[in-house]
């Protein structure tokens, strides 16, 4: 066998890989029920559908399993939240931003207040003294991530005239404020479902505070 055959890391068998994502999937919804401190393995094995050692072939130990959970729950969160802002992909770039920046407010509402953002968020903080750096992991994934993805964007809509020249960054870092601050206020901190009512008065209030400061004149 070449050296090159033989560096060549090995594929993961699909069974594994579908045990593994089994295993992330319950233990998230796990943690998310009992915390991570009243969480037991057993009951994640259990809701996996797999037997405990399973589990512990897979992430070694209860914690390694936990900064697995999270990582990947806050992995799915960006995918989504980058997806919502590929759709300013979709506009006329001579188009009034105004009904494009509500669409992508409306998306993002929506998944800020979905129950995985929220569970996310109420494990992340509730373990802040044990897991500190599972913080800035999860900023990092679902806020600072999608906050650069939308400056690229507005970039795109400065240059095209239909935002004043700004700093694109800056203009992102307001956006998100705008929409989330009140949305975590709504939401008691996720501790409350926001009607869909309030998503979309919250979303717009956002976008329309958002254009008296970067519109174009």
């Amino acid at each position: 066998m070449s050296s090159a055959a033989s560096s060549r890391p090995k594929a993961v068998p699909r069974g594994r890989a579908d045990k593994r994502n089994a295993i992330l999937n319950a233990a998230f919804a796990v943690f998310a029920r009992r915390g991570y401190a009243q969480a037991c393995v057993q009951e994640i094995a259990e809701e996996a559908g797999v037997a405990k050692p399973t589990v512990y072939s897979h992430l070694n130990d209860k914690e390694t399993l936990f900064r697995h959970t999270v990582e990947t729950a806050a992995d799915a969160l960006m995918a989504e939240n980058l997806t919502a802002i590929e759709h300013l992909r979709d506009r006329a770039p001579d188009e009034d931003p105004r009904a494009a920046l509500t669409d992508l407010a409306h998306r993002l509402a929506r998944i800020c207040c979905g129950e995985r953002a929220h569970a996310l968020r109420r494990l992340t903080y509730a373990q802040v003294a044990q897991f500190p750096d599972l913080v800035e992991i999860v900023q990092e994934r679902t806020a600072h991530r999608p906050s650069a993805a939308l400056a690229d964007r507005l970039a795109r809509l400065s240059l095209a005239g239909r935002l004043r020249p700004c700093d694109p960054e800056q203009a992102a870092e307001h956006f998100f404020a705008l929409l989330t601050g009140p949305l975590e206020s709504r939401s008691r901190l996720g501790t409350r479902r926001v009607p869909a009512a309030e998503l979309r008065d919250t979303a717009e209030a956002a976008v329309d505070t958002f254009l008296r400061a970067y519109a174009s004149e």
